[in-house]
């Protein structure tokens, strides 16, 4: 079983990487573009059987460890 874990910055965080992006975008003729944010994922290959028991174990991953709960958010995915 898999586990896909996306960490991106909440809402009102500063994103210089993103920023940059998307004048990088900008520069290429890509001007349809209105934001870009930029964050990361994270995919953990589990020995579980239980997909809520697995969901529940990435989630205590991801609170100490995967995201820095102050400034980002995440999501999870399981995936059979």
């Amino acid at each position: 079983m898999k586990a896909i874990v996306n960490v991106y910055l909440k809402e009102g965080v500063l994103d210089p990487q993103g920023k940059a992006v998307h004048h990088a975008l900008g520069s290429l003729g890509f001007t349809n573009v209105r934001e870009v944010r930029v964050g990361k994922q994270i995919v953990l290959d589990l020995d579980a059987d239980d997909p809520e028991a697995a969901r529940k174990e990435v989630e205590k991953m991801a609170e100490t460890l995967l995201a820095n709960t102050v400034i980002e958010d995440y999501d999870i995915e399981i995936v059979q």
